[in-house]
């Protein structure tokens, strides 16, 4: 598995209420997109940081994604260009599940 961190760090803070309207707006494009196993939206208590944190079946697959057109419509959507960490995820544990992944 692959993990992305995605941050956009705004020149003026957000409330909890606006970053959460932005995510429910984008959140759709998420569903059923291939390779994405799961993602949460993040805010930081500040507001000055928001983002998400992606699980990949692969590099690639997260890659494709956090390419060409998604980051002009984060661009639109923040008006900052995101800052993207990438890490392997060997292991994971899912407690809905009760297993390791």
């Amino acid at each position: 598995m692959f993990l992305t961190l995605v941050r956009f760090a705004l020149d003026e803070p957000i409330s909890l209420e606006d970053a959460t309207r932005r995510f429910a707006l984008s959140a759709p494009k998420y569903l059923d997109l291939p390779g994405l196993i799961r993602k949460h939206y993040v805010w930081s208590e500040d507001g000055r940081t928001v983002g998400g944190v992606y699980l990949w079946k692969s590099r690639e697959d997260a890659e494709a994604c956090h390419a060409g057109d998604w980051r002009e419509r984060v661009r639109i959507l923040y008006g900052v260009e995101p800052q993207i960490s990438w890490f392997e995820s060997p292991i994971g544990v899912d407690n809905l599940l009760g297993e390791l992944i």
